[in-house]
């Protein structure tokens, strides 16, 4: 078992005037990484920002930081080189979006990113399963893409289990009205990487929510190995 607990704040949910701060706020409050929700009006209906802001905050936070990347773009063929040249650390496109999956997998690797997987809502957990021995994490939403402040999808978590049975040592990603009162449920499923938006962002003590929902996640993941 070669997994652990990451949490990861959407930064889309924070003042976004003030993104460079906002990040370095987030790492010092004890983020493992920093999801960046990336938005073409087309895969979804919203629009975010694109590569040229992924370079400027690079610039803003330093090396450090990850920065994983989630592609809610029509065509994800298009941005892999001009986001690892910006400085984004996981590309993590949507199964939806693309027609040939391996091509891009590979694409992303030699481009110098690690690979992100993610399925929406309506997409079976079993069309995913044929790439997860090629990548390095797989998101599970549990919200429709393009939104956020949406109530968290519970009857998502079957697809985090059978993934977590299936694949023991893959990073499994949960996206989507995600906080304190439904990280037991993810955590109890087997996800391992929590993106959290509001929950933390808009907290008055991101910091406390943060240790929270990562003592929920540790102490998931220790009592799985103990059960094996």
């Amino acid at each position: 078992m070669s997994y652990s607990a990451k949490i990861g704040p959407s930064i889309l949910s924070s003042d976004l005037s003030q993104l460079g701060d906002e990040c370095k706020r987030m790492m010092e409050c004890g983020a493992d990484y920093l999801h960046l929700d990336v938005m073409d009006g087309h895969f979804v209906p919203n629009i975010t920002f694109g590569h040229p802001m992924v370079e400027c905050l690079r610039t803003a936070v330093g090396p450090d930081p990850f920065f994983d990347m989630h592609m809610m773009v029509s065509r994800p063929e298009q941005w892999v080189k001009p986001m690892a040249a910006a400085g984004a650390s996981q590309y993590t496109f949507h199964l939806e979006a693309t027609t040939n999956p391996g091509n891009l997998i590979k694409d992303i690797r030699e481009s110098g990113m690690k690979v992100g997987l993610a399925i929406k809502p309506g997409t079976t957990v079993e069309e995913l399963a044929p790439w997860a021995g090629q990548i390095d994490m797989a998101l599970v939403m549990t919200v429709e893409p393009g939104f956020g402040g949406q109530k968290f999808m519970e009857d998502m978590m079957p697809k985090v289990s059978w993934l977590r049975s299936q694949f023991p040592s893959l990073d499994i990603e949960v996206d989507g009205g995600v906080g304190p009162n439904s990280i037991h449920k993810c955590a109890e499923a087997g996800a391992n990487m929590i993106v959290s938006g509001s929950a933390v962002v808009s907290s008055d003590d991101p910091r406390s929510v943060i240790a929270l929902l990562k003592n929920v996640v540790m102490e998931a993941i220790q009592k799985r190995s103990l059960d094996r």
